[in-house]
């Protein structure tokens, strides 16, 4: 007798969206939520979960952070519906582009004049 049995990750999309400017690169896009888990299966059918970890993803630039497990657990069950940008720390890539107010030219290089227009950024 076979028994076919294995542990693998999953990854799944939350019904969770919302457009925000991003924090990262300054683009209008949306914000996504993840649930990654760990799995056992049992001749290919999943039958528990656990490690369930929450992230934000923003489809702008990919960048992602990770979300509390009670604030993932929320979102799963429908009770959160609106985030805000403040709460979720992007760890050191928030702010890095830069945008001449005059121009509206776009850099993520650290100047403090614009190469463009050479107007203070």
């Amino acid at each position: 007798m076979f028994f076919v049995m294995g542990i693998s990750n999953g990854e799944r999309k939350l019904s969770f969206e919302q457009m925000e400017i991003c924090k990262c690169c300054g683009k209008y896009g949306r914000v996504e939520i993840y649930m990654t888990y760990m799995y056992f299966m049992f001749f290919f059918i999943p039958l528990f979960k656990w490690n369930k970890r929450y992230y934000a993803k923003m489809t702008c630039c990919g960048s992602s952070c990770e979300l509390s497990a009670d604030l993932g657990k929320a979102i799963a069950r429908g009770e959160v519906t609106h985030l805000s940008m403040e709460s979720l720390n992007f760890g050191g890539r928030e702010n890095a582009v830069k945008h001449c107010s005059y121009c509206g030219f776009t850099t993520m290089d650290d100047f403090q004049y614009c190469p463009k227009c050479g107007r203070q950024l």
